[in-house]
């Protein structure tokens, strides 16, 4: 008995032995294994992040922003594309910025009001916010109730993870609300409000500020004309129009059919008030050039286009420069259509807006900080009392072209002084269109800069 309870003894201890180095070479093996999956992993988002700049390159064969090289890819196809973007060795990888650090006060949700345009300077007025009260920043909602009444969600229309990507070095910004923050919400622990109109950033710090760190979420309801256009810090200015001019990118399929809408001059034509055709003319600005109206319907129609077909024949819309299979997907789309029209008017050689809209203001803007992109401001006052001149005899067509020539010799587009001094605190807040403003400060022009250089 005591042999085979020996034996039986040195068994079990051998089997214990054998076991653990067993445990041993599974612990190792496990340890290679999850070692692994942590590199893959790390491996994984690093390409999820650049595919942020390549994937819609490479992937999709969809441009991302405008050039002569892309104009001339676009005519070949999506794969051509793809092909030429995947060869060049001139496109380098974009690196990310660094996230910014920083302890998160709360979250800020957004429904934005109004138009396209409009609702684009309030998503660069919530970005600067949520930046300068330490939240994070919910993707805006855009209007869907309003008078364009346009089902459009935010990726709809921007490229959502460049602007999420693009901003990381100054403000978190997330798709939708984390679960548990979410869960919150769905019982009713969320304060929604409408901010006060052309308000100091002050406001937000001490009247908004609490609510979030109270609530741990607000939603503003309304964001139109919520944050004064001027006196605000230097670090805000900046910040909006970054967001403005770099990281609201349109979606790489509104950008392609923009590029396929290529061409010469084009003229913003919003409404007609004044005759079009005496004051383009008389700015001696080619027959043969292009001219795109970008707009919706135009009041009167053809009968008010008339004589500007006559004048320019080369007269084309959206409508009759794509394949109804190409604009079928954003017809029933107003704020996507309008968008069309946006990139048209920047990459045009010659805008004329006729209608001092928020398209106008921005677009201007745009362009002033794409290079002063000559952007013909038209004195619509003067006009009329010209052409009434030149149409009742008053005037010749020399002297007519002369005097319209003469009055818009500044109104190109390029650098005029702003009209802030010594304005009233209220007025202040309003003077400018930001987006316009703004880009002065993209190029860091000094604090107390006065100077348009965008």
């Amino acid at each position: 008995m005591g042999l085979k309870s020996a034996a039986f003894g040195g068994d079990r201890l051998e089997k214990l032995r054998n076991s653990g180095m067993v445990s041993r070479s599974r612990m190792k093996l496990w340890m290679i294994r999850a070692t692994t999956s942590v590199l893959l992993w790390t491996c994984l988002v690093q390409l999820t992040a650049l595919g942020e700049t390549w994937g819609p390159r490479v992937l999709k064969g969809w441009p991302s922003c405008f050039s002569q090289e892309s104009a001339t890819a676009g005519g070949g196809g999506g794969v051509a594309a793809a092909l030429d973007v995947k060869s060049s060795p001139e496109l380098p990888a974009r690196v990310l910025p660094q996230k910014r650090v920083y302890k998160n006060n709360g979250y800020l949700m957004v429904s934005c009001n109004g138009g396209l345009n409009q609702m684009r300077a309030a998503i660069c007025d919530m970005v600067a916010i949520a930046r300068h009260l330490n939240v994070t920043l919910i993707v805006p909602e855009l209007d869907k109730t309003s008078f364009w009444n346009d089902p459009s969600e935010f990726q709809d229309i921007f490229d959502v993870d460049h602007f999420i990507t693009s901003l990381r070095d100054e403000v978190r910004i997330l798709k939708e609300l984390p679960p548990r923050v979410q869960r919150r919400v769905e019982l009713g622990m969320i304060y929604t409000m409408p901010p006060i109109s052309w308000s100091d950033i002050s406001y937000y710090q001490n009247q908004i500020l609490p609510l979030i760190q109270k609530y741990k979420v607000v939603h503003l309801n309304r964001t139109d004309a919520r944050l004064a256009n001027n006196a605000q810090p230097m670090e805000i200015q900046k910040l909006r129009c970054r967001v403005n001019f770099s990281a609201l990118r349109f979606t790489p399929q509104i950008e392609e059919l923009g590029l396929q809408q290529g061409g010469g001059g084009r003229i913003n034509k919003n409404e007609i008030r004044i005759p079009v055709v005496e004051r383009i003319l008389a700015l001696d600005i080619d027959h043969n050039i292009q001219v795109y109206i970008a707009a919706g319907e135009i009041y009167g129609g053809e009968r008010r286009m008339a004589s500007l077909r006559a004048a320019y024949p080369n007269l084309v819309r959206k409508e009759t420069l794509l394949e109804p299979s190409d604009l079928r997907f954003f017809q029933n789309y107003s704020s996507q259509m309008a968008a069309l029209d946006y990139l048209v008017s920047l990459e045009s050689d010659i805008f004329v807006p006729t209608y001092d809209g928020n398209m106008a203001k921005v677009v201007d803007g745009h362009r002033r900080y794409l290079g002063y992109k000559k952007t013909i401001l038209l004195d619509r006052r003067l006009l009329v009392h010209l052409v009434d001149q030149y149409n009742s005899g008053s005037l010749t067509w020399d002297e007519f072209s002369t005097a319209v020539k003469d009055a818009h010799a500044e109104r190109m587009g390029n650098p005029t002084k702003r009209a802030e001094a010594g304005l009233p605190t209220e007025a202040l807040a309003k003077v400018d269109s930001f987006a316009v403003d703004t880009s002065s400060l993209c190029l860091h022009a000094p604090a107390k800069s006065l100077w348009w250089t965008g």
